[in-house]
C-alpha cells in the first residue's frame, strides 16, 4: 500500500527504522487488528495501534464508560460517561490518526460468535478481564488460524504472550496454545474481580503498550516474538521475568487426542 505524504511525514519515526522503513509501514497500513475490550488494557494499546498507522482497527466492547473506569482507561474521558466504549474509543482514534478505520463491534464475544468475528481479522490483540472470554478468543483464533497476543492484569502485576498455535516450530512441534500454558480456568470466585481486588492504574498503560509492541511485531515481523514465552510484570518490585512454556501433548484444543474441526 502507498503512503500518502501526509503518512510520510506522521511515520517518518517508522520509515528510518531499518527493521520497518517503508515495506513494515505499509504492512501496517494494510493490517487489520481486532481489539477484544476497549478498558484497561485496550485504552493504550488502541491508542498506539493507531499511532503506528494499524489500518484496520476492529473493536470488541459491550460496555459503556463510568467514572471508575477513567483511572486506568485513558483512552475515554469526563464528558464520554455512559457512551459505549467503542464509540468513544473510535472518536478518539479519529482525533489521533484520521488515516485509521474502526470497525465497532459493540458485542461480548463468545463460543458462538468468536471464529466468525476473529476470521474477519488478520490478528487478535485480547486485553478482557475475564477467563471465559480469554479461553473463547484464544480456541477461536487457533480454529480461525490467527495469531493471538493475549495479556492480563493483577492488582500489581501484569502478564504478556504471544499466541501461534495454528503454527510450528521449525523442527514440527507444534506451538503452545493458550490452553497449554494455562490448561483450565481458576474455580469460578478464586479470583477477585477488578473491582473488588483493585489495579494500579498506571500498570495498565504498561502492559496494553506492550501489547502494541507486540501486535507491531507481528505484522512487521521484527525482533523475536513472545511465542513460548509468557512475560511477567511485577510493578511492586518493578521485576520483568520471562517464563518458557511448550506445547502440551494433552491439551484438549491442539493435543494428540484432540479431534480435528
Amino acid at each position: 500500500m502507498a503512503l500518502s505524504s501526509d503518512e510520510i511525514e506522521r511515520y517518518a519515526r517508522h520509515l528510518v527504522l531499518a527493521e520497518i522503513g517503508g515495506p513494515g509501514q505499509a504492512w501496517l497500513k494494510a493490517a487489520r487488528v481486532l481489539v477484544i475490550g476497549a478498558g484497561g488494557l485496550g485504552a493504550p494499546l488502541i491508542q498506539y495501534l493507531a499511532a503506528a498507522g494499524i489500518g484496520t482497527i476492529g473493536l470488541v466492547d459491550d460496555d459503556t464508560v463510568s467514572l471508575s473506569n477513567l483511572q486506568r482507561q485513558v483512552i475515554h474521558g469526563t464528558p464520554d460517561l455512559g457512551r459505549p466504549k467503542v464509540e468513544s474509543a473510535a472518536e478518539a482514534v479519529a482525533r489521533l490518526n484520521p488515516h485509521i478505520a474502526v470497525v465497532p463491534h459493540p458485542i461480548r464475544i463468545d463460543p458462538d460468535n468468536a471464529v466468525d468475528l476473529i476470521a474477519r481479522y488478520d490478528l487478535v490483540a485480547d486485553g478482557s478481564d475475564n477467563f471465559a472470554t480469554r479461553y473463547a478468543v484464544s480456541d477461536a483464533c487457533f480454529h480461525a488460524r490467527r495469531p493471538l497476543v493475549t495479556a492480563a492484569l493483577g492488582r500489581f502485576d501484569g502478564t504478556l504472550t504471544t499466541i501461534r498455535a495454528h503454527e510450528a516450530r521449525p523442527d514440527g512441534t507444534p506451538n503452545p496454545s493458550y490452553r497449554c500454558l494455562f490448561p483450565n480456568p481458576p474455580p469460578p470466585g478464586s479470583v477477585p474481580a477488578c473491582a473488588e481486588a483493585g489495579v494500579l492504574g498506571a500498570l495498565a498503560g504498561v502492559m496494553g503498550s506492550l501489547m502494541a509492541m507486540e501486535v507491531i511485531r507481528a505484522v512487521t515481523d521484527f525482533g523475536e516474538p513472545l511465542v513460548g514465552r509468557l512475560l511477567m510484570v511485577d510493578a511492586r518490585s518493578m521485576r520483568f521475568e520471562t517464563l518458557h512454556y511448550g506445547w502440551d501433548p494433552e491439551n484438549p484444543l491442539s493435543g494428540t487426542g484432540a479431534s480435528a474441526e
